[in-house]
């Protein structure tokens, strides 16, 4: 999530209203105190809306009344975080007024979960001055308005007809306001200490050169919309207009971030880790709270990381062996797979069509399964894309973007293909069970669906619940058969690579590793190549303690299933476990109070 991910809003209730039918008779059934909370979460939903035009877009609500948000981008000032700050300190005050021994078992939880989500929005912010403590820089290899918003206009921004491409250069414009309002925020944070290390700044020069190299008329940015438009049947001269606003507004912004990234990269302080910040380690401790929603300390999580790994790879071990892989350590065995000519795909671009046909084949096959271990199984559209070739170098390996609510843009399943031979083929089904289904897609259809969460909930996403359920759901794809035959080391090996994920992060910034010590450690320990293992330490550099929260998330899903497997006894079922996604995201000590209800309510109806 980028920082402007949850800032939006203004009347957008009857947007809501009419394409949530559903949502809208539940809540007319409410009465009282609850009412009145669920009106003031419309409230703050619609606060939310206003100041975050990319995510009113992202869920399709910039039409109607709210279709200026459309042309807009949200403004990346110092002063617009502060602004921020204030109103989501308001609306926790707003929420204190209400006495939780008047409300409903359910609001109670809708309470606890918006206070829990205003309150994790304003520590960077009251605390340090930071957008936030998890990404503490404005300017690195995944963040900026450079990485960002070329990959959301051409993704998120749908172009349908005329109006749609107005939009769009409306918004390419204020893209270049957004890049001096980061060169200017850069600047201010760098004279406080923040600048991201060394390496980091040459990999954001290098992919702000790529965006910035083509001549205007044959950039990517122009051809998106010319093309889409085309698709379309949209009349206009789209091409030249485009190309204009990038020749003279874009291209000088970029060169201007050029010019501070270059003065600030013989400057910035050594080291890679939080330590080498102000506040340092007091910023890592308020992230890797943020990330794991729990309070354990960086000690604690390096050592359950060291323990894991150590279980994981006698797992492993077993597995490998009886492949006829017995020579070397579990890391060594996993790279001889990872090399073998029967596990790679070509490296060119026929060969990462097939492993896309390879992937939506995996989704199509999953859909079927389903219904094994979930009830009323939503169907989000999924598509699967290679990350854009602009951003490849610095983004993640894999991730996903959620569908629009209007149904007018689906859900993205985003692989980075820069090389192919990052992912041999065992590797590939533990990544689409994790980012597809049963992961984020279903986890993140069931809460957008939902018909008794109020909207401002349902697109909540805290990552130790969220990637702790897709950890979580790459086991439960083990239990419905998924995997065939050495595909379940890749499945362990993704489990592997999360362990150690602990104990790197940490590593990096409790106890000072070095980026290549940080590499050395992941590549030994998982098998991955190198150059994949070294672009996942760089982002856990630049954005601390997220790396952390996929494996506690996990750990705490399986405990709550055995928990409640061993409380209900012939009562359990994953149909019935699994329902409790349509709660919502929440904390892990939340899901852990929330899975005690539902266990007592269950034994309660005899």
């Amino acid at each position: 999530m980028d920082r402007r991910d949850f800032m939006i809003s203004g009347s957008a209730a009857a947007l809501v209203l009419a394409a949530e039918p559903a949502w809208a008779k539940v809540k007319a059934k409410v009465k009282g105190p609850d009412a009145s909370l669920n009106t003031l979460f419309d409230a703050i939903f619609q606060d939310n809306i206003a100041h975050s035009p990319e995510y009113a877009t992202s869920l399709g609500l910039d039409k109607g009344r709210l279709a200026k948000l459309r042309f807009q981008l949200a403004p990346a000032t110092a002063d617009e975080r502060r602004a921020d700050l204030a109103r989501n300190q308001r609306w926790l005050k707003a929420l204190d007024r209400y006495d939780p021994q008047t409300l409903s078992p359910a609001a109670r939880r809708n309470r606890a979960l918006a206070q829990y989500m205003l309150t994790s929005r304003t520590t960077a912010a009251k605390d340090f001055d930071l957008d936030s403590v998890q990404r503490p820089y404005r300017l690195f290899q995944q963040g900026g308005s450079y990485f960002e918003v070329p990959d959301f206009l051409n993704s998120q921004h749908t172009i349908a007809d005329a109006n749609d491409c107005e939009a769009y250069l409306a918004r390419l414009s204020a893209f270049a306001r957004s890049l001096d309002e980061d060169t200017a925020e850069q600047r201010a944070q760098s004279a406080r200490g923040f600048t991201a290390p060394g390496w980091s700044i040459d990999l954001t020069l290098g992919q702000i050169a790529r965006l910035r190299g083509p001549a205007a008329r044959d950039s990517g940015m122009v051809a998106s919309l010319a093309n889409r438009a085309k698709a379309k049947g949209v009349a206009g001269d789209w091409a030249s207009r485009a190309a204009k606003i990038v020749e003279a507004q874009v291209y000088p912004a970029l060169d201007r971030q050029i010019a501070l990234m270059t003065q600030l990269r013989s400057a910035t302080a050594a080291g890679d880790g939080a330590w080498r910040l102000p506040q340092g380690d007091a910023i890592y401790a308020a992230a890797l709270k943020q990330a794991t929603t729990t309070s354990m300390t960086p000690d604690e999580v390096h050592q359950a990381g060291l323990e894991q790994v150590a279980d994981i790879s006698a797992q492993l071990d077993v597995i490998l062996k009886a492949a006829g892989l017995t020579q070397g350590s579990v890391g060594e065995r996993l790279s001889q797979l990872n090399v073998r000519p029967d596990q790679l795909y070509a490296n060119t671009d026929a060969g990462r069509k097939e492993l896309i046909d390879s992937l939506n084949a995996g989704v199509a096959a999953m859909w079927d399964k389903l219904p094994r271990a979930f009830a009323e199984v939503p169907r989000q559209p999924l598509e699967i894309r290679a990350v854009p070739v602009d951003i490849q170098d610095g983004a993640s390996n894999g991730y996903y973007n959620r569908a629009s609510l209007d149904g007018s843009r689906p859900a993205i399943y985003w692989i980075n293909l820069k090389d192919v031979g990052d992912w041999p083929k065992y590797s590939l089904p533990a990544l689409t069970y994790h980012e597809g289904t049963p992961g984020h897609h279903l986890q993140g259809s069931y809460a957008q669906l939902a018909g008794e969460l109020p909207m401002l909930l349902r697109n909540n996403f805290i990552s130790a619940y969220g990637e702790g359920w897709a950890l979580y759901a790459e086991q439960v794809a083990d239990e419905l058969g998924a995997y065939d035959d050495i595909e379940r080391a890749g499945f362990l090996q993704s489990f592997l690579f999360r362990a150690a994920r602990l104990v790197v992060d940490t590593g990096l910034h409790h106890k000072r590793w070095t980026r290549e010590q940080a590499t050395d450690y992941m590549a030994a320990t998982t098998g991955f190549a190198r150059p994949r293992c070294q672009r996942e330490v760089e982002r856990y550099c630049t954005q601390m303690g997220q790396a952390c929260s996929y494996k506690i998330g996990h750990t705490s899903w399986v405990a709550q299933r055995r928990k409640a497997e061993a409380a209900l006894g012939g009562k359990f079922s994953l149909h019935w476990f699994h329902e409790v996604l349509k709660d919502g995201v929440m904390p892990l000590s939340m899901l852990e109070a929330r899975v005690d209800e539902r266990i007592a309510e269950r034994l309660a109806q005899g």
